[in-house]
């Protein structure tokens, strides 16, 4: 069973190399951890058993310390992938347990690891996640949003030309390009002030 997962870390190669640490409990290494912000989770093609599913565990392991395990989420076979956010779980990025000085020599860890745990789906489901680990919808709205009017503006520009060369038409209305430019840094400059404003 332990083939039946999988991991990605963009722009890595996929790790299925999940080892059976336990009956129901598999765990797998991430190298070179500290600058990964997202995972993703994934089924490799196999179905869990029915009523099964897989609660999936974060841990940034620290040498002198047992790990500590966050739970991120699940996969089931309804939901055979999932993303998570791992940057707001990981030591380095908790400035509360940064003191600036150190016992001795102490080797500090780069590698993180995720555990899955296949559980009846009646235990998944009661669960919470860490709220750290949820991949924030409002950052995928400013990007889609960015990414929306940038495309209409390069293609509207395509077809920009110089009043010479406007073959006049009285069926046609025509729009000056910098109308579209000054849309443009307005539309970004509110979307920076207040990601949310186009719900108004």
């Amino acid at each position: 069973m332990a083939n039946l997962f999988g991991l990605i870390v963009s722009g890595r190669l996929v790790q299925t190399n999940f080892e059976q640490v336990g009956e129901t409990q598999f765990l797998t290494v991430i190298p070179q951890a500290d600058n990964i912000n997202h995972i993703v989770i994934f089924l490799t093609g196999t179905p869990f058993p029915n009523g099964l599913g897989g609660s999936v565990y974060f841990s940034w392991p620290e040498p002198t310390k047992p790990p500590t395990w966050h739970l991120l989420g699940n996969i089931t076979n309804e939901k055979p992938s999932a993303i998570f956010k791992i940057s707001g779980l990981k030591q380095s990025g908790d400035a509360d347990l940064q003191t600036g000085f150190t016992f001795g020599e102490q080797k500090m860890s780069h590698n993180a690891q995720i555990g899955i745990l296949v559980e009846p789906l009646i235990q998944i489901q009661g669960q919470v996640a860490n709220p750290s680990s949820e991949a924030s919808t409002l950052n995928s709205y400013v990007e889609f949003s960015q990414a929306m009017c940038e495309n209409l503006y390069n293609y509207a520009s395509s077809f920009a030309q110089s009043p010479s060369q406007i073959m006049p038409n009285p069926s046609e209305q025509y729009l000056p390009l910098s109308t579209l430019s000054k849309w443009y840094e307005n539309f970004s400059r509110r979307l920076q002030q207040n990601p949310n404003f186009w719900k108004k």
